[in-house]
């Protein structure tokens, strides 16, 4: 393996040039509209390796399945380290720590490493599900002038761009065995929270304070983060739990409306809304929906489109030119469905090798990006005819990766359990 120095030294001459365009930020997971589609004006390559495209790799203090964000010239990630690092000698759970990561965008240099001290009470690294994502799951947000990181029952911190602690919330202190994934959304002045697992509730925070602004409770079984969404011209928040999906004012909380929902005993992937539809995925065995969505509590105009069996329990879906494609993440199939009304059009294997799928793609001049766990980052053409583009991977990285792309300046921020990448021409 190459030594994390090594890399930093090609970082640096490979940029004596910055990179061309330093366009819009990645500011949360799934990118600055939440659908996971990157700005028309962005262009990441199509293939890479050790040899092409890659302008640094950095090694990380610890694994971690939070995805990147870009904010300007940084980027944000978090990882642990401490404990769980294996799983057959997980070690002292006393010396668990979290880091809040800042690093250079050009060089991939790390700028800054804020290392937060475990909870009273911490989940033990055992099981199927936590030795699987860790202690590090939720993606951070900023709003361009402070950056906050939910760790889950350890807390969520806000911190200026340059690494000075603000300010730090305790929503909940509930440690679940399978962890956290809910990452934190901004809105103006609002950070909102879904701490289902923690308190069982929905938080809005004032940015500037972290006070409470409002808050409400009713979210059984609910991993995913938060989307904001323009329903017939009004704003809404939308959070999906089990059994039932609700949106909500995001500046009063107000509820506007609920509907039907999957019922699982988890439900991981974000809400896509797309027209006024809501494209909800779920559920071990595979299950998607399509809801329209109502107002002001009229159930009569929010109501079930359709329903199948097929789904992913983990990733969330993208929509493109009338059809949705999502993996399921423990199969390795491609699913595409016409939104309409749920017909597959096609289902097909991701990649021969054996893997699970838990990041969520990216699209981009009708490309979908896929990352697996081990199988490296595959790109389908987003058509509806399956259609393998190229398979990308660091052969010299044996790490997992849980985490979703993150595109700003044509350039794609990538993470495994070990590194941080970018990818992009030279």
């Amino acid at each position: 393996m190459h030594s994390r120095t090594a890399f930093l030294s090609l970082a640096i001459f490979s940029f004596a040039s910055p990179i061309v365009g330093l366009a819009t930020d990645w500011p949360s997971f799934r990118g600055p509209t939440g659908n996971g589609v990157v700005p028309a004006e962005e262009n990441p390559p199509l293939e890479w390796s050790e040899s092409r495209s890659l302008l640094w790799r950095t090694e990380l203090p610890g694994p971690g399945s939070s995805s990147p964000i870009v904010v300007g010239d940084r980027v944000f990630l978090s990882c642990y380290s401490g404990y769980g690092l294996d799983k057959k000698a997980p070690g002292d759970i006393s010396q668990l720590r979290r880091h809040a990561l800042c690093l250079n965008r050009k060089t991939g240099s790390i700028l800054w490493d804020q290392v937060l001290p475990p909870a009273e009470r911490e989940e033990p690294y055992q099981g199927e599900y936590i030795t699987t994502h860790g202690y590090a799951s939720g993606t951070p947000a900023s709003d361009g002038s402070q950056v906050y990181f939910y760790f889950a029952h350890q807390g969520l911190h806000a911190f200026s761009l340059d690494g000075k602690k603000v300010w730090e919330r305790n929503l909940g202190t509930k440690p679940h065995p399978w962890g956290s994934g809910s990452s934190p959304l901004v809105h103006g002045n609002l950070v909102f929270v879904n701490a289902a697992l923690e308190s069982d509730t929905l938080h809005a925070l004032d940015s500037r304070t972290g006070e409470t602004v409002w808050s409400v409770t009713g979210f059984p079984n609910s991993w995913g983060t938060p989307v904001l969404a323009n329903v017939a011209g009004r704003q809404e928040l939308i959070v999906n739990a089990s059994g039932r999906l609700r949106a909500f004012d995001p500046e009063t909380g107000r509820e506007w409306w609920s509907c039907q929902s999957i019922r699982a005993a988890e439900l991981c992937p974000s809400v896509l809304v797309h027209d006024g539809v809501c494209y909800v995925i779920g559920h071990p065995g595979g299950e998607a929906i399509a809801v329209k969505a109502g107002g002001n509590g009229d159930v009569s105009a929010t109501h079930v489109l359709w329903r199948i069996k097929k789904g992913s329990n983990v990733s969330s879906p993208v929509w493109h030119d009338g059809h949705l494609y999502f993996v399921n993440d423990s199969r390795g199939t491609i699913h595409c469905l016409k939104a309409a009304d749920g017909t597959v059009v096609f289902e097909e294997k991701i990649s021969p090798a054996r893997d699970r799928w838990y990041a969520s793609p990216v699209l981009s001049h009708g490309r979908l990006y896929f990352v697996g766990r081990t199988s490296g980052t595959v790109v389908i053409a987003a058509k509806p005819a399956f259609e393998v583009l190229a398979t990308n991977r660091f052969a010299d990285d044996t790490s997992v990766s849980n985490a979703s792309p993150a595109v700003s300046g044509n350039v794609m921020f990538l993470r495994s359990d070990r590194y941080a990448y970018a990818v992009g021409a030279r």
